[in-house]
C-alpha cells in the first residue's frame, strides 16, 4: 500500500530524474522508459497515466532508499 510520503518521494524522485535528464522528455532515456512502460499502449485516460507514472516516481523512491 503507497502512503502519501510514498507519494511526494515520489515526485521528488521524477524531478530529480527530470534534471538529470534535463528535462528533454523526447530525449533517449525518457523514449525507452515510455517504450518499456507503456509498449503495450498508453492508458487510456489522462488519469490512469498520471496514476501509472505516480507509482513509477514511488517505486523510484522505494528503491532508493532501500540501497
Amino acid at each position: 500500500m503507497r502512503t502519501l510520503l510514498d507519494y511526494l518521494g515520489g515526485l521528488y524522485e521524477l524531478a530529480r530524474l527530470g534534471v538529470i535528464t534535463g528535462f528533454r522528455f523526447r530525449g533517449p532515456y525518457w523514449s525507452w522508459r515510455l517504450e518499456t512502460a507503456f509498449g503495450r499502449g498508453y492508458p487510456s485516460s489522462r488519469r490512469e497515466l498520471l496514476r501509472a507514472v505516480l507509482a513509477y516516481g514511488a517505486w523510484m523512491r522505494r528503491m532508493r532508499r532501500g540501497r
